[in-house]
């Protein structure tokens, strides 16, 4: 007989009598449930529903920041991370996933809860609707990354006959994956509640919303898939007919629709006065938030926390003497527009000298809101401390500027001039300070997800800002990009249009203005930190292209923004300069000069066989009718 084993919340009768000696194997444990107690309360079997809500998979999580640091969005500010940035050839089997035994617990699942005659039918069809979407959910993240899986939809049993061959099963074909997806979507969305106030656990709001994605995910690898012929296997285990994109993605946009109309779900606008602390507000308010529709949700109360305010806070503001790890990159940054919807690079110099600035800040103002709601920027604040994110000084002295800078946090030291301080603060508070762990290595710090909260920074306390998993904005682009696709481009503007003016822009984009480039760029600042990136290169089939292993300069950086297939291999930051230069007119303002950290060595390359992660030698030996696939 099956039993599960529960951790429970609250106690369980302990026995305190004395266990006869032939009674103790025949003695049930107290920490352990048989199916048919389990099955008959309610409370029992959500606490087995929420254990496998906990082991729903991230690729890229607040609760493991190293990950952001993979790409190029960020430089990871670590010692022990810096390898990241140094090496060329990403690994084959970085983001794979094989977790058959998970299946196998929801198949389990749902094959007791179907038999659960003593539960109320409609308790007992929540239950049910909830892990159907859980097991079309660790579907929809192995085929993301391996391709088409084994499709198991029953608890399997060996016989112990000594022969398992009849437990092996072939890969399906990585289309029949996203089918069995959407289907499975589209069973349960009209069981599931209605109601947007529920974040941690199944929706028909989510229902559409994984969908939308899915569905736009198929698509796009049946289009641009046409473009790699290399990266399929001749039974479509992976890779998926060009003739089957059209029909993806007008399941994507009619998901997207389904719940836009559907007006439960809205836009964060709480803070209109602020808009940069409004797009911040979105990821940590957890109160009657509008836009949330999906998170995998942290209680201080029940111990339940997470650190990423511990790993990413600034030094100014430092509850403990750590922080600063995840360093947003200059590559990144430069995606954010100007609010006349064009795309500049921030402005260090006008051919013959530099630019000078008289606040810190000034070098980012008039752009996109997202900007400053994305990342902490030189001359802002967190926790009501100011940042204090500069290099080093720039000093005049025969007849050109020189540098002085610390090799610490805020060092001080006299600058080498006539009638200079003997002592003078040199660098920064939060650095920049070049391969000084925790510091702002870029010349920035991440805002995303950070808890303004007093104490979340501290080890004792920890942080309870969730780790947002779906969420309006991103509905609203997919079925924008789906709509463009779908020869629509009115409509997708319209959806774009939405999204861009919670960020501040009043001139909004025509239909003529939508191009791939623009798709590809709303959901990379959009979207950014939150898992997409990798995810998104590969369906367009433009990782191998974006990186490609080629050296980058800080000229080719700022060229060519805004294009789809910009090559990215390469991290830059962007450090700020207190100028010293008495009775000149520049003396005290800032200026700023692009730089690569030093620990960025390598130029990094996606190959073809990095499109779908590695299958083990251990699992393909255990079933020989496996293929491997390609490229590896």
């Amino acid at each position: 007989m099956k039993k599960y084993l529960l951790i429970l919340a609250t106690a369980v009768t302990i026995i305190t009598g004395c266990v006869k000696d032939d009674e103790f194997l025949t003695t049930d444990p107290t920490n352990v449930l048989p199916d048919e107690e389990v099955w008959k309360s309610p409370d029992l079997v959500l606490s087995v529903l929420a254990d496998l809500y906990n082991r729903y998979p991230d690729q890229q999580t607040i609760t493991n920041w190293a990950e952001f640091t993979n790409f190029d969005e960020a430089f990871p500010s670590e010692a022990g991370q810096y390898w990241r940035t140094k090496q060329v050839d990403y690994p084959v089997d970085w983001w794979g996933l094989w977790d058959y035994g998970y299946i196998r617990d929801l198949n389990l699942f749902v094959q007791k809860c179907k038999a659960a005659t003593e539960l109320a039918p409609d308790v007992q069809a929540r239950f049910l609707s909830e892990a159907r979407f859980l097991r079309a959910a660790i579907y929809f993240e192995e085929v993301k990354r391996v391709g088409g899986v084994p499709l198991i939809l029953e608890p399997m049993e060996y016989d112990f006959s000594g022969d398992p061959t009849y437990l092996r099963h072939p890969r399906a074909k990585e289309s029949d994956i996203y089918d069995f997806v959407i289907a499975e979507l589209d069973t349960i969305k009209s069981i599931l509640p209605d109601d947007a106030n529920i974040k941690a656990r199944a929706t028909r709001g989510l229902a559409l919303a994984m969908q939308a994605r899915a569905a736009l995910y198929a698509a796009s690898i049946a289009k641009y898939g046409a473009g790699t012929p290399a990266v399929k296997l001749p039974g479509w285990e992976v890779g998926i007919p060009a003739d089957k994109a059209t029909a993806y993605y007008t399941k994507s946009l009619e998901a997207a629709q389904a719940l836009i109309t559907g007006g439960k779900y809205s836009l964060y606008r709480k803070k209109p006065e602020d808009l940069q602390e409004n797009f911040a507000s979105l990821f940590y308010d957890k109160s009657n938030n509008p836009e949330v529709i999906f998170a995998l949700d942290f209680k201080l109360k029940s111990g339940k926390t997470q650190e990423w305010t511990i790993a990413n806070q600034p030094w100014s503001s430092a509850e403990e003497q750590q922080g600063g790890r995840v360093n947003p990159s200059l590559n990144l940054a430069l995606q954010y527009e100007k609010l006349d919807n064009t795309l500049s690079p921030f402005a260090t110099n006008n051919g013959n000298d530099y630019v000078y600035y008289d606040n810190p800040g000034d070098i980012f103002a008039g752009r996109d809101a997202r900007l400053g709601g994305t990342i902490m920027l030189p001359g802002t604040r967190f926790k009501g401390v100011p940042l204090d994110i500069w290099a080093g000084v720039m000093y005049w002295k025969d007849g050109k500027y020189n540098i002085i800078t610390g090799d610490n946090f805020g060092d001080r030291d006299s600058i080498p001039v006539a009638g200079a301080p003997k002592s003078s603060q040199v660098v920064g508070t939060d650095g920049p300070v070049d391969g000084l762990q925790y510091s702002a290595q870029t010349g920035f710090y991440v805002r995303k997800f950070m808890d303004p909260a007093v104490g979340s920074g501290q080890i004792g306390t920890r942080s309870d800002v969730w780790w947002v998993r779906f969420r309006y904005a991103e509905v609203l682009l997919n079925a924008a990009e789906a709509a463009f696709e779908l020869g629509n481009p009115g409509l997708s503007s319209d959806y774009i249009n939405q999204v861009r003016d919670r960020a501040g822009f009043t001139t909004q984009l025509t239909a003529a203005q939508i191009t791939f480039d623009r798709i590809v760029h709303e959901r990379r600042v959009e979207l950014a930190f939150e898992g997409h990136q990798l995810f998104d290169y590969k369906r367009w089939r433009l990782a191998h292209r974006v990186w490609n292993g080629e050296t980058i300069s800080a000229t080719d950086l700022v060229s060519n923004l805004g294009k789809a297939d910009k090559v990215s291999t390469m991290i830059y930051g962007l450090w700020g300069y207190k100028v010293y230069h008495p009775g000149n007119v520049n003396d005290g303002k800032w200026v700023y000069r692009i730089v690569k950290p030093s620990n960025v060595t390598a130029a990094h390359r996606f190959n073809l066989g990095n499109y779908y992660s590695l299958i083990g030698s251990d699992i393909l030996s255990n079933n020989p009718r496996l293929v491997k696939n390609p490229n590896q």
